[in-house]
């Protein structure tokens, strides 16, 4: 996965406002505060909030 730092560090979640972070399988990042997990597509992150998955903590890295 090519996801630079710097855009990683300036991402945050759509729906809270709040930190995220790369999952343990780069799958997709993870919004701890609302147990969201937003996928990779293509080296490409979908910040959607009609299109995040609930973490259900298999793969998570916690």
């Amino acid at each position: 996965m090519a996801i630079d730092q710097q855009l990683l560090e300036l991402l945050v979640c759509p729906q809270c406002k709040g930190e995220i972070r790369l999952s343990a399988n780069p799958a997709g990042l993870i919004c701890d505060a609302c147990r969201l997990i937003y996928e990779i597509r293509d080296d490409i992150p979908i910040m959607l909030i009609d299109e995040a998955k609930p973490l259900d903590g298999a793969g998570t890295g916690r």
